[in-house]
């Protein structure tokens, strides 16, 4: 059995946080159009928390920041596979550019072959890189590299029909 270093065992980060400079249209975004219940905030601070599914669960931290101080960041929220495209179109209903791997817009996910996990791309308004990313079934095959959704439906098909 091995062991995590420092006890790291869940498979999940906790917390993460990412810069904003404007918090208003920042949680007009995270909390109406993702959709995100809000934890906590701190005015004073020019911070707002959100939960990442269940509360408890993992959360998101915004903070306020000048333009000097902005920088970009990414992260993932992990869904389920059947909830990729419905996630798409919800997406696109509210605006927002949809994404592959390269950061051209298109409806085909991209998937991570060596994992395998298939995601989708956008920005929040302040231009952070954020990903809905969920599991694949099955072996990863690495020697694929990135790879559309479905191009890697198809290589499973050969691959189950040889």
């Amino acid at each position: 059995m091995s062991h995590a270093p420092f006890g790291i065992t869940t498979g999940r980060i906790f917390e993460t946080h990412l810069k904003t400079i404007d918090l208003t249209r920042a949680t007009e975004f995270y909390g109406g159009v993702l959709g995100l219940e809000e934890a906590y905030r701190q005015p004073e601070r020019q911070v707002a928390f959100y939960w990442i599914g269940a509360p408890g669960n993992a959360m998101l931290g915004v903070w306020a920041v000048s333009e000097e101080d902005w920088h970009s960041s990414h992260f993932a929220f992990e869904i389920t596979e059947d909830a990729i495209e419905p996630a798409i179109e919800r997406l696109k209903s509210a605006g927002i550019r949809v994404n592959d791997f390269w950061g051209d817009e298109s409806d085909d996910p991209s998937v991570h072959a060596w994992m395998p996990a298939v995601g989708i791309f956008f920005r929040d308004p302040d231009g952070n890189s954020l990903e809905f990313v969920a599991m694949l079934l099955g072996e990863g095959q690495p020697d694929l590299g990135i790879v559309s959704l479905s191009e890697w439906r198809s290589q499973a098909v050969v691959a189950l029909n040889p």
